[in-house]
């Protein structure tokens, strides 16, 4: 048995970044940008003003000095002429400083009477104006590639002129369940069968990632039933199954799916629950064969699976990030496998605590819904005290 970071290893080293394709601004939210995004104008593209009032000369702009208003300049409408001594100019948020002007000053701070305007606070040089370029020129980088795009990077495209942006295509995943006693969630369930919750978690998990999932009908435990799969897979890319991948004479699918070709990379992680994960590749199309047990299936998936699926949309790939919380209750000492508890947690006296569930039983789906983090313990870990610290992932801010 290998560890969980060499099997994450592993599985993105096989991994290449889907092609670039090109989408409307609007609908690259959420998406990895393929290339860098450069601006293509120049923003503001001329001194413009930041608040409301006149533009004038900062050396007429004196306490109770009184100017004459020789125009209005409102966003959009650039007054063509040049303000001169002890002139004035109406402007307004957004407009460009007329020639001769270096000061605004500030409706609040002036007195208007028809044609005049009184100075009723001094004005500084520069003060309250916007400089050409103050938020970016024309060929900065704007978002590099790689890049998740959020909202904030999608205004920022926008302001630089981008109707379209490169991304790249959303990672194609097939989901497969497999076993003679599987039924999906309203199907006909057979004779000491169960419902399988694996497709539409991991699907969830797929599309929570960026992804494009696909579920595929149920697999009987059949060796030629598994073997077909193959051909449903041409495109996609990657295969995900749950189930039948572990050492009973009915865990059928290693053998089924390497009769088809399938090229196996290794078999079996020293971790609890997932013990009998499995990575190969099946052509062009990587395969990870998850457990069936559906907290084992999707505590792998978040662990493997969810680093591939971002491999695969352009970004490094990284394990969910990993922080550190008070323990609430002791736990005993590790065995060979990595183990990841269950835990609730909560804050106490100022200091996040993590309590692991009593049972850890890895068909016991509702706990893991009720769970906030998994408590990370190595290898041989010893037995730990309540109150000593310990690693934890938080599936509270995994979005999933």
């Amino acid at each position: 048995m290998i560890s969980v970071a060499e099997a994450r290893e592993r599985i993105l080293a096989a991994l290449r970044p889907t092609p670039a394709e090109i989408v409307p601004l609007a609908a690259a939210w959420n998406r990895v940008s393929a290339t860098v995004v450069q601006a293509r104008l120049t923003q503001p593209p001329r001194d413009v003003s930041a608040m409301d009032g006149f533009s004038l000369r900062a050396a007429d702009g004196v306490l109770g000095a009184r100017l004459r208003v020789v125009g209005t300049t409102p966003a959009g409408h650039p007054w063509p002429g040049t303000v001169g001594p002890g002139e004035a100019v109406r402007i307004f948020t957004g407009s460009i400083i007329p020639d001769g002007a270096d000061a605004i000053l500030l409706q609040e701070d002036a007195a208007r009477n028809g044609d005049s305007v009184t100075v009723n606070e001094a004005v500084r040089t520069g003060r309250y104006i916007r400089r050409a370029g103050q938020d970016f020129a024309s060929g900065d980088v704007l978002v590099p590639g790689g890049k998740r795009l959020n909202a904030r990077d999608i205004g920022l495209m926008a302001a630089g002129n981008h109707p379209w942006v490169a991304v790249h295509r959303r990672p194609r995943i097939a989901i497969l369940a497999t076993g003679d006693e599987i039924a999906l969630p309203g199907e006909p369930i057979p004779t000491g069968g169960i419902v399988s919750s694996n497709s539409h978690a991991l699907a969830a998990l797929v599309r929570a990632c960026g992804g494009e999932p696909t579920v595929l009908p149920v697999a009987p435990d059949d060796r030629a039933a598994i073997a077909a799969v193959a051909d449903a897979v041409e495109g996609m890319d990657m295969l995900v199954t749950t189930g039948g991948a572990s050492v009973g004479e009915h865990d059928l699918v290693q053998e089924a799916l390497t009769g088809r070709g399938m090229q196996l990379d290794f078999w079996q992680i020293a971790m609890r629950p997932g013990k009998p994960l499995m990575h190969g590749r099946l052509g062009r199309v990587s395969m990870l064969g998850l457990p069936g047990n559906p907290v084992s299936a999707l505590i792998t998936g978040i662990l493997f699976l969810l680093p591939a699926i971002e491999r695969l949309s352009g970004l490094p790939g990284d394990p969910p990030p990993v922080s550190t919380a008070t323990l609430g209750a002791a736990l005993d000492a590790n065995d060979h496998r990595a183990d990841h508890l269950r835990a609730r947690l909560e804050q106490r006296d100022g200091a996040l605590v993590a309590t692991a569930f009593s049972r850890q039983d890895s068909a016991m789906l509702r706990l893991l819904t009720l769970a906030d983090a998994l408590i990370l313990r190595p290898p041989h870990a010893p037995a730990l005290a309540a109150g000593e610290q310990v690693p934890i992932v938080r599936l509270d801010l995994l979005g999933l």
